[in-house]
């Protein structure tokens, strides 16, 4: 199985920026399409971003202009950067790769935006 490992989360302040990866223990290409999510307390898990493999991006309309989705093959690597950060930001940040069939979590990574 495919495992995800999410790194970059921590506390920064309103307005301020982190860069978010998620490193593949194999080719990216196994997934048809990769992505970010995200879950706050008490809330449903939603997605933030997806690329494709040949590199068609969706956003969620929270993150349009703030957030960057990105992928790197040779690193076998999606990075999320993020800027312009809110306090409603703040969640734990889930790395996902999908194909038709099934689908693979990354552990979480939390971000926490506050002054």
């Amino acid at each position: 199985q495919m495992q995800l490992l999410e790194s970059g989360g921590g506390l920064v302040q309103p307005g301020g920026s982190l860069r978010l990866s998620c490193a593949a223990s194999g080719s990216i290409f196994s997934f048809d399409t990769m992505g970010w999510y995200r879950q706050a307390p008490g809330k449903q898990r939603e997605l933030v971003a997806t690329i494709t493999s040949i590199g068609r991006i969706n956003y969620a309309d929270s993150v349009k202009g703030r957030f960057t989705i990105s992928r790197d093959n040779v690193k076998n690597t999606v990075y999320l950067q993020m800027n312009s950060l809110k306090p409603e930001d703040t969640a734990v940040y889930y790395c996902n790769g999908r194909t038709v069939a099934s689908g693979s979590w990354g552990r979480g990574t939390q971000v926490t935006v506050s002054s």
